[in-house]
């Protein structure tokens, strides 16, 4: 059996992975049990009884987290150029079109996040392929796809992500820094929760929400009392 580190016994010393916690308990828990020297992000990791392969039964969607993720969040807006200023002063980090397409096509995709309007999309089109594997394709249901590109960036600036279930029926998304407080971390989870809880597909049977765990880059995950979360 391998030896136990001085921090590993630290976090058994504060954390029971066997317990269910009350989301409060879990929010405050991850960071005792952080201890990277980084700011390290948390994630909520919720496993759904969907089947995401029935497209009756895909869990997508977006949310504005009430005290955003804690990470910058480079933008790129793919527009016209009578758009362009309006981006700019929204606070994108690169605006532009064929220059930023050609660019993609040789290999660069250092964003987060690509916002682009419906007139352009033919054109966005023809880097799908390079987009859609790195989660980086815009689309309508996202709010990325949008003649309001102004509107779009200043929500993914202020903490607006999206989400979607994975092939195994998973959710799996940062929301928020070891930094937060314990009620701002505890706060973005619960807004993640409810939002998803309003998405229940109508073909999804048996219990929606199976498990809830929370947890930061390099800590184990805690396991939440789903008796603790309004609404499920």
């Amino acid at each position: 059996m391998a030896k136990l580190t001085k921090k590993q016994k630290e976090v058994l010393g504060k954390y029971n992975p066997e317990q269910s916690y009350s989301l409060q308990d879990a929010s405050a828990l991850v960071k005792d049990i952080t201890f990277t020297k980084f700011d390290a992000s948390v994630d909520l990791d919720i496993r759904l009884g969907v089947d995401p392969r029935k497209a009756d039964q895909m869990v997508r969607g977006v949310v504005a987290l009430p005290h955003g993720t804690g990470k910058d969040v480079r933008v790129l807006v793919l527009c016209t150029p009578d758009k362009e200023e309006e981006a700019k002063a929204a606070g994108a980090d690169y605006v532009g079109l064929d220059e930023f397409i050609k660019k993609i096509e040789g290999g660069w995709t250092d964003v987060d996040v690509i916002i682009t309007m419906p007139t352009v999309m033919a054109k966005i089109g023809r880097i799908g392929r390079i987009l859609g594997p790195r989660g980086l394709m815009p689309n309508p249901k996202a709010g990325t796809v949008t003649l309001e590109v102004g509107k779009a960036v200043k929500e993914v600036k202020s903490g607006k992500i999206d989400f979607k279930v994975d092939k195994f029926g998973i959710i799996h998304t940062s929301i928020g820094k070891v930094s937060f407080s314990q009620e701002k971390i505890q706060e973005n989870a619960d807004a993640l929760i409810q939002t998803i809880l309003k998405l229940k597909p109508a073909a999804a049977k048996g219990t929606y929400v199976k498990t809830v765990s929370l947890s930061s880059t390099m800590s184990p995950g805690i396991s939440i009392d789903k008796n603790s979360i309004s609404g499920i």
